[in-house]
């Protein structure tokens, strides 16, 4: 009679610890979501303060339109990517077309002046660094959530309830990761 006792005891232990790891692998999953929706975000305010800028500058750049226009394709791009590496292929060249623009910008003194370009200059600015701690923080949960997938004894609850890796937000492209060159 003991030992049934004890061996249903250890089976109910045995299925708790069960449920615990599926539960925990629930919850980072969806951590990695949460993350995720947060860059959305960001995108699109960042989306939406593009075609904004554009026009303030319109008046001031009517000879630089291949600044723009590459702007507003890679804009366009971002805004239909599907899936993280998409995306992120595409945000880099958003982020790319947007520095070329902010060199050219510093060929207008009168435009530099005026307060509605300013002002949106200042709202991508703080979106950019909105972008980039969500963007780490995406990464932080993609992380945890890949490392207890991969790892002893979660790894085979992982594997028996079709838990899958998630994909790091990576910058592709080079440019994004040249560091400025500032000279006075």
């Amino acid at each position: 009679m003991v030992p049934v006792i004890v061996l249903v005891a250890l089976i109910v232990i045995f299925v708790f610890y069960i449920i615990s790891i599926y539960n925990s692998l629930v919850g980072l999953r969806n951590q990695v979501k949460n993350a995720w929706s947060q860059i959305d975000v960001q995108l699109k305010r960042r989306h939406d303060l593009i075609p904004n800028l554009i026009e303030a500058v319109k008046g001031y750049m009517a000879h630089e339109r291949g600044t723009l226009e590459n702007i507003t394709n890679a804009r366009s791009k971002a805004v239909s990517a599907q899936g993280v590496s998409e995306k992120a292929k595409a945000e880099a060249q958003l982020t790319e077309a947007i520095g070329k623009f902010n060199l050219v910008v510093e060929n207008y003194p009168d435009l530099k002046a005026n307060q509605n370009f300013l002002a949106l200059q200042e709202e991508l600015t703080s979106t950019e660094n909105k972008i980039s701690f969500s963007r780490q923080n995406y990464n932080d949960q993609v992380l945890f959530f890949n490392n207890k997938i991969q790892m002893f004894p979660s790894n085979i609850i992982a594997s028996m309830f079709g838990f899958k890796e998630e994909v790091f937000f990576q910058v592709e492209d080079t440019t994004e990761r040249a560091v400025p060159k500032v000279s006075f």
